[in-house]
């Protein structure tokens, strides 16, 4: 294990860098079990350490920041954060163990991932293509396909959370996560033709039931991976109504939980080979502790612990950034539907929740179909430049 040392940085610095990198572990722990790649599970291993070294950094700071009650209190509620992003680590380390450890998962999950409502995608850049060599910076992918690469490989060597200034090279490897509409535009920009699906194996031991579990797990990720982009939007807003959908959510975990174990104890008495039913029960059990860590960030709000200045610029300068905006009288996204607004490939920002202004209440994790008024809120997550594309859709015409 290496040995801390402590570093002089700022508590805000050390929380940025903590939630980007457990934001990155779990993408990557979901890319290793898709792509049954060990060597991006190893990659994950690596960062729990760097994650080690950021809560020792954070503890330090937390304990040299707080010289009176009003301040302690404050700080805590910080390192609460904190501890959340490292047991959402510590989660994600513990998926690759097991996959370095070749613990099995059903073939008809990894079938079934790509139907998440963010998907993971790996692309060969084809020769000619038009992000050859251009630097993400330049190609602005996630605005304008709402596809975020998360992992490049060039050759034997891979980088994992590539910077505006990463080169794509014709021949590369992306590992890309965003919105399923996003797939197709960003195949045409690599110049590759779209995987067809695998099918499972003739003969494959099957449980009769199965497509319905495995649709629970990705139900699962989903409700997990939104309830922790609201529980930094309650705190960036300082929102009690969006803390509470967090609580709510996490109680609708613990209840696909309980009916995902039920049915794989159920099934270990039908199949005569249980391996493949390990994965699963690791699989909701890293949907579960996100959802937890969810919970345990929102209540800093719901005890009504003061939330410093400080947390805003943590959000605001992440990777991804959380948004809140208004929809404008002649906004072109007036009477249109999220589907037909295309929000994820025109502006790359994943909505979370949309507030309708004549009815007065929040609606999270809004359907397709859901239409979008004149006075209405979107709460929104992604880049910087996809929030000014998503600015100029909700401003007047």
């Amino acid at each position: 294990m290496t040995e801390l040392e402590y570093q002089p940085i700022s508590f805000k610095d050390v929380l940025i860098e903590m939630k980007d990198i457990s934001e990155l572990m779990v993408d990557l722990s979901y890319s290793a079990i898709l792509f049954e790649n060990k060597e991006i599970a190893r990659e994950v291993m690596n960062l729990e350490e760097s994650m080690n070294q950021l809560v020792y950094q954070a503890r330090i700071q937390s304990i040299l920041g707080a010289r009176r009650i009003e301040e302690a209190e404050a700080m805590s509620g910080m390192l609460q954060v904190a501890e959340s992003a490292e047991k959402i680590s510590n989660s994600a380390s513990e998926i690759a163990t097991i996959i370095l450890k070749n613990v099995k998962f059903p073939a008809k999950l990894k079938l079934a991932l790509p139907e998440a409502e963010e998907v993971t995608v790996r692309i060969v850049v084809g020769e000619n293509s038009t992000l050859d060599g251009r630097t993400l910076g330049e190609l602005n992918l996630q605005s304008i396909t709402g596809m975020r690469v998360i992992a490049i490989r060039r050759g034997v060597t891979w980088r994992y959370d590539p910077d505006k200034d990463s080169r794509i090279l014709d021949g590369d490897i992306l590992i890309a996560k965003g919105l399923e509409v996003g797939i197709d535009p960003l195949y045409d920009l690599a110049g590759s033709t779209p995987q067809v699906p695998e099918t499972l194996e003739t003969g494959a031991e099957e449980v009769t039931d199965l497509d319905r579990v495995v649709a629970l797990i990705v139900e699962m990720k989903d409700v997990s991976e939104l309830a922790v982009g609201l529980a930094y939007t309650s705190l960036l807003f300082n929102n009690r109504e969006v803390a509470d959908e967090v609580v709510s959510l996490d109680a609708r975990m613990d209840d696909m939980r309980y009916r995902l174990d039920l049915w794989v104890l159920e099934a270990a008495k039908r199949i005569n080979n249980v391996e493949d039913l390990r994965g699963l029960l690791y699989m909701s059990s890293f949907a579960e502790t996100i959802s937890n860590c969810a919970c345990a960030i929102v209540d800093v709000i719901l005890r009504e612990i003061e939330i410093p200045p400080v947390f805003r610029k943590i959000v605001r300068e992440s990777d991804e950034i959380i948004t809140k905006v208004m929809v404008c009288e002649n906004s072109p996204l007036v009477g249109k539907t999220l589907t037909e607004a295309s929000l994820g490939t025109v502006s790359g920002m994943v909505v979370l929740a949309v507030k309708s202004k004549d009815k007065g209440r929040w609606k999270y994790h809004p359907g397709k179909n859901e239409m979008l008024n004149s006075g209405d809120t979107i709460i929104a997550k992604g880049r910087r430049d996809g929030e000014c594309r998503l600015f100029d859709l909700a401003a007047s015409s």
